[in-house]
């Protein structure tokens, strides 16, 4: 089994365990997020899954209703396990703690890369890691 660990920043504590999904484009959940399904929306109509995963992406672009969208996710039971970015801004995190879901910032380019090879993360808070693990 191969495994890899990095350390974050630990923005909203939490532990959480899933699938790794990547996008590697910076997000507007406002449009781009259906919180009912706990999906982004794709071009072409295909959709993303994010709910009960653990969720990596570059970081948010747009509305300040995307901590509105987070906090719908976790009331629809479709928010991710935690969410992964290298800089956070003050709207994903207001989301993220009204939320109650597990965010880190810090994750460089090259570790998204690699990331995507792993099937599952384990996202330890208390200890600022992520491990990905085959």
């Amino acid at each position: 089994m191969r495994k890899k660990e990095i350390k974050l920043k630990v923005l909203v504590e939490g532990k959480a365990e899933g699938e790794v999904v990547v996008y590697q484009s910076p997000l507007s959940f406002l449009g781009e997020v259906d919180p009912k399904e706990g999906a982004i929306l794709l071009r072409g109509g295909d959709r993303l899954k994010i709910a009960d995963k653990i969720f990596i992406f570059p970081g948010l672009r747009g509305s300040t209703v995307g901590s509105y969208v987070i906090y719908a996710l976790k009331q629809y039971g479709k928010a991710p396990s935690a969410m992964i970015v290298r800089k956070a801004d003050p709207i994903l995190i207001a989301g993220a703690v009204l939320a109650e879901i597990p965010l880190a910032e810090g994750i460089n380019e090259k570790d998204m890369e690699e990331a995507k090879e792993f099937r599952r993360g384990i996202f330890d808070g208390e200890r600022s890691v992520l491990m990905f693990i085959d």
